[in-house]
């Protein structure tokens, strides 16, 4: 059951963090729950009637407020309230004395829950519940309430405030979310290089855009810019109405899943449409307008090949059927309605021209005939219109004022105006926006598809592809896509980009908060022993990152034995004085090596340690692992190279010809014992490796897989 929670950033956080942490809690411990938040930037909600908090849980009705959210939430999922679910109600009913802003009132309440936590570990029973988490977010969002227990006078509040923080670190990252979405929408507003003054007519009536994807795939980043562009004018540049429309007109491309898959997509770039909608839902009306174009003799029935059809239209010849009768054409029409084999035949062509310059302009097909289910209309209709016909009646029939389209179809712009021309109907102002193409890149869903259905990538979130599934599984983060594809603008200059220059706007993003970690490949480790060290094997905490220590500690062991990767031992000098990262300075004392003559390899080494050396003067800083004192966990380290060997295929080109066949890089390594905790989506930075997202966690029997995340500054 897919859940979506709303929830405004700037009303009071004691009423909306209860909520929001109740969500978090379901979605880290119930493995079936798929729950997204969004963030907006509004003390209130526009729906709800002035809620801050909406709850939109599968087809049901949206629900609002924080209380009826989290009620919903333990109908839902009944396990979350434990084994004393009265008792849960009754502290939930309490959340409301820890709302007020002012210590008076909030000074009794406060004095009762620490009385109450004396001796207990947990508001109710003996593990964390809904109970805990509601009272520990309206705590938390309460700036007098949280610096109440911060300076320590209710100890048993202190506490279990601390406790509950400490063993839940899911806690932080619901809290770091609250905000995130509304400043990467202000921080990616205004990026250099970026104009949005293109001067769109008529906005002072009003601006309504639309973003029209088809559900036959997942998105890729050439529609999130689509997607973004349209957010960016209809909700910050004009505050107007934003429709996503599903133009669902092909059943035998589309599918639920696709269109379940935009919907989340969509939420994750921070894009709320204010409407959904679907082409299906205009089809008697698109099928009625189809009608009138053939009453008015503006357009006719054809049975031409498709062949046929398309060497007639590239030389300006006539189509036998052109100039049927009224009735005639009207007759196949409603046999290609009934989709019978005579039918199947058939399809109906606007007449617009023979000959035009413009090629899009001569007779382009508006309906065709398809007996498939539909997957929202089943068996009732046998006839589907084109996206060029349906487009433009329904931009003018949703009120659409400004359509927002690719440079690659301003060839059918004069085909948009014509049928509304035709059908007499409201004008729509359109602007054309440069697609985003990259180098080595296809961005046609046709070519994924196929790439797919061949399985040359594992699927449609294959690290390798540009669909926002795919990079964000390669470690792009949402911020930083926002920002690049914001930065780029409305712009109509064709641009092939290079994809440094994208990874790089990421690597800003994870680089101050990414932990940093230590791997050693396990390909001719080499064991060296130190001299100098403890006779005892020991741990000590050292910060996950030295510029953020937000972050936490981790554990770093020191032993006598330890791993160095082959590469730096072979860069040694005897007596040669290095770095131990984290530990201090060492003097290589021995160098052992094979027998072998054709290939120096490292066999061994010893090291003595010269803590007192300067770290400043030495030459060689290196990343080491110590067999001692704890686990060291296995991980398979994977890279990755451009699916395609050229930067930019011509029409003409066979893609098959210029598909790399090794794109798939895996290196074994063993890694700090702390990886045992890290999840699915971390990311993190081995040092001197680089940075990496876990797609798969270390399971006992498993290694941890981590995909390695590019930076800018190379590509294979």
């Amino acid at each position: 059951m897919k859940t979506v929670i709303n929830i405004a950033s700037k009303a009071n956080q004691a009423i909306t963090l209860p909520a929001l942490l109740v969500a978090f809690y379901v979605k880290e411990f119930c493995p079936n729950a798929s729950i997204t938040a969004n963030f907006d930037e509004v003390e209130i909600l526009n729906a709800g009637d002035g809620a801050s908090v909406e709850l939109i849980f599968g087809n049901d009705s949206p629900i609002y407020g924080p209380e009826k959210v989290i009620e919903k939430f333990l109908v839902a999922y009944p396990s979350i309230t434990g084994k004393h679910e009265n008792l849960v109600k009754e502290w939930l009913g309490r959340i409301a004395r820890l709302v007020p802003a002012d210590f008076k009132s909030l000074e009794g309440p406060l004095l009762e829950l620490d009385s109450h936590l004396t001796l207990r570990s947990y508001v109710v029973g003996y593990t964390l519940t809904v109970a805990d988490l509601s009272v520990w977010g309206a705590i938390r969002g309460n700036k007098i309430a949280y610096a109440a227990v911060k300076k320590g006078s209710m100890l048993n509040v202190g506490r279990w405030f601390k406790f509950i923080d400490e063993t839940n670190p899911w806690i932080t990252t619901a809290l770091q979310s609250l905000n995130a979405q509304a400043q990467e929408k202000k921080t990616a507003k205004s990026k250099e290089g970026a104009s949005y003054d293109i001067a769109l007519l008529d906005t002072e009536k009003g601006v309504v855009t639309r973003f029209p994807p088809e559900p036959s795939g997942y998105l890729h980043i050439g529609h999130a810019k689509a997607a973004l562009l349209n957010d960016f004018f209809a909700h910050e540049k004009y505050k107007g109405t934003m429709i996503c429309r599903f133009d669902d007109t092909n059943p035998s491309k589309e599918k639920e899943e696709f269109q379940d898959a935009i919907v989340e997509d969509l939420a994750l770039m921070g894009i709320r449409p204010d409407k959904t909608s679907y082409t299906s839902d205009y089809f008697d009306e698109l099928y009625q307008y189809c009608v009138a174009l053939i009453k008015k003799g503006k357009a006719y029935a054809d049975d031409t090949d498709q062949l046929t059809m398309r060497d007639e239209r590239m030389h300006g010849v006539a189509s036998k059927q052109r100039d049927a009768s009224v009735e005639i054409n009207l007759e196949h029409f409603e046999e290609m309605k009934r989709g019978t084999e005579e039918g199947v035949k058939w399809c109906v062509r606007a007449k617009m021209s023979v000959d035009n310059p413009n090629k899009a302009m001569r007779d382009p097909v508006i309906y065709r005939c398809n007996p498939l289910p539909h997957h929202r209309t089943g068996d009732k209709w046998k006839i589907y219109p084109t996206y060029d016909f349906c487009c433009p009646i329904v931009d003018s029939m949703e009120g659409i004022t400004h359509a927002l389209r690719t440079i690659e179809y301003r060839d059918r712009n004069p085909q948009y105006e014509w049928m509304l021309d035709a059908l007499n109907l409201r004008k729509v102002h359109i602007w054309d926006f440069a697609r985003m193409n990259f180098i080595r890149t296809l961005l046609s869903k046709r070519k994924l598809a196929k790439f797919v259905e061949q399985g040359v990538v594992w699927g449609w979130d294959d690290p390798r592809f540009p669909t926002i599934r795919g990079i964000r599984r390669r470690g792009m983060t949402i911020d930083a896509l926002r920002e690049f594809i914001l930065k780029q603008g409305p712009s109509r200059n064709i641009v092939n980009l290079d994809w440094t220059l994208f990874w790089a706007t990421n690597k800003k993003y994870i680089d101050p908060v990414a932990p940093r970690h230590t791997a050693v490949t396990k390909e001719g480790a080499v064991t060296a022993t130190v001299k100098g060290a403890r006779i005892a094997a020991y741990t000590e905490d050292k910060p996950k990152h030295g510029k953020n220590l937000d972050l936490g500690t981790k554990k770093v062991a020191f032993g006598s034995t330890i791993l160095i990767d082959q590469v730096d031992a072979q860069s040694f000098e005897q007596d040669e004085e290095i770095t131990l990262m984290n530990w201090g300075n060492a003097i290589v004392r021995k160098i052992s090596t094979s027998l072998n003559p054709l290939s120096r390899t490292i066999t061994s080494l010893e090291l003595e340690l010269h803590l007192q050396g300067d770290v400043k003067k030495t030459k060689q800083k290196i990343t080491w692992l110590s067999t001692q004192a704890q686990e060291l966990i296995p991980v398979e380290l994977v890279d990755f190279d451009y699916l395609i060997t050229k930067d930019k295929l011509e029409e003409d080109d066979n893609v098959d010809d210029f598909l790399n066949k090794n794109t798939e890089f895996r290196t074994e390594a063993l890694a700090d014992c702390n990886v045992a905790e890290l999840r699915e989506n971390d990311i993190i930075q081995f040092e001197r490796k680089g940075y990496f997202r876990v797609d798969r966690p270390f399971v006992h029997g498993k290694a941890a897989v981590l995909f390695n995340i590019p930076t800018g500054k190379a590509v294979k």
